[in-house]
């Protein structure tokens, strides 16, 4: 289950949107995957983009589905480590301190291969107004 938390002002009604497709969407792919919203912005210059920053804890063995956004995802790992499989890249562990980028369309995964939950931080650079994740049937 997401559990769905907003923090200051910066957590809009498109955050409350974006746990909802995460929740509904991915259900059965998804497990022990929590996404807090921490800011939400507008791209300056650039009416049709917006910003979203996400806290993200994964329990050990869970993992975010398949999916992917409608624009670009920064992730960093704050706590522990996580297995990004990305379609047509060998999987890659990273762990604390190490970040990725995944561009528009990249359909990909995150999976807590540790026993200690992980924390991550995901931006995401996508176009306003859509859904931010859709999640990806597995092949």
């Amino acid at each position: 289950m997401i559990r769905f938390r907003s923090i200051g002002l910066a957590a809009g009604s498109s955050s409350l949107v974006f746990a909802v497709v995460l929740a509904i969407g991915a259900g059965a792919q998804m497990s022990g995957f929590v996404a807090r919203p921490l800011l939400q912005s507008t791209v300056e210059g650039d009416a049709n983009k917006e910003v979203a920053m996400l806290s993200i804890t994964i329990a050990p063995g869970g993992s975010s589905g398949r999916h992917t956004h409608p624009g670009d995802c920064y992730g960093t790992v704050f706590e522990g480590k996580v297995e990004l499989r990305v379609d047509g890249r060998e999987p890659r562990l990273v762990s604390a301190g190490d970040a990725w980028h995944n561009p528009r369309g990249a359909v990909h995964e995150l999976r807590n291969v540790g026993d200690s939950p992980v924390r991550v931080v995901n931006t995401l650079v996508v176009d306003k107004g859509k859904p931010r994740m859709q999640p990806v049937p597995q092949p």
